[in-house]
């Protein structure tokens, strides 16, 4: 089965997935960060790969990428996009840091966080995934790209180019319930016959 044929029911059951997986991801910044966070029902949707750098609004704006591949019941690879108003954000607020401009000032330890989150995010979404389904998913060690939104898809760590299209989660977190709108995108692409597997698993297939 591919993305392009999946239909109504198969994508409110990823949905609801995505839903779980996001309040997973609230708690879990919440517990890092120490500040309430306030979660919109995230936009499921499958994207072409040469579409997803326009996401995030301007293919050549610098983003941070959190890329691991996953293994056990269903095999994908899954990267976690922040951009830079959410890159920066999330990295002062975890080192108490003021005007933190990305990328230009993010040395090894504002990239060791910003990885800690992109790490943690992901780990959200495939506990959620995991639970929903009754699944074992075991993620690698994750890799931290920070690079121009059009070419980090097409990667050495990434690379997106083999597939037609990629599973998009878009998730908009708020801290504190106020001003601070965090955008994020858990990107997932099933390796050959996983996509399947997963929804037999929800009973969509």
């Amino acid at each position: 089965m591919k993305a392009s044929e999946l239909g109504v029911l198969q994508l409110d059951g990823l949905r609801e997935v995505a839903n779980i997986g996001a309040g997973h991801a609230a708690t879990a910044l919440s517990q890092l960060t120490g500040r309430r966070i306030m979660i919109d029902v995230p936009e499921v949707q499958f994207v072409k790969v040469e579409d997803v750098s326009e996401l995030t609004g301007d293919p050549g704006e610098a983003v941070g990428a959190v890329a691991m591949q996953v293994f056990g019941d269903a095999k994908a690879r899954t990267v976690i996009i922040l951009p830079a108003a959410t890159a920066e954000r999330v990295t002062e607020i975890l080192l108490r840091a003021e005007r933190l401009h990305f990328p230009d000032a993010f040395g090894e330890m504002e990239r060791s966080a910003l990885k800690e989150v992109g790490n943690m995010l992901a780990g959200a979404y495939l506990t959620a995934l995991s639970d929903f389904l009754g699944m074992l998913l075991l993620p690698s060690v994750p890799d931290l790209a920070l690079d121009m939104a059009g070419a980090v898809l097409q990667s050495t760590h990434l690379d997106f180019a083999d597939a037609e299209s990629v599973l998009c989660i878009e998730t908009c977190l708020r801290m504190d319930g106020q001003g601070d709108l965090l955008r994020g995108y858990f990107l997932m692409l099933p390796a050959a016959g996983s996509l399947e597997r997963i929804l037999q698993a929800i009973r969509l297939a």
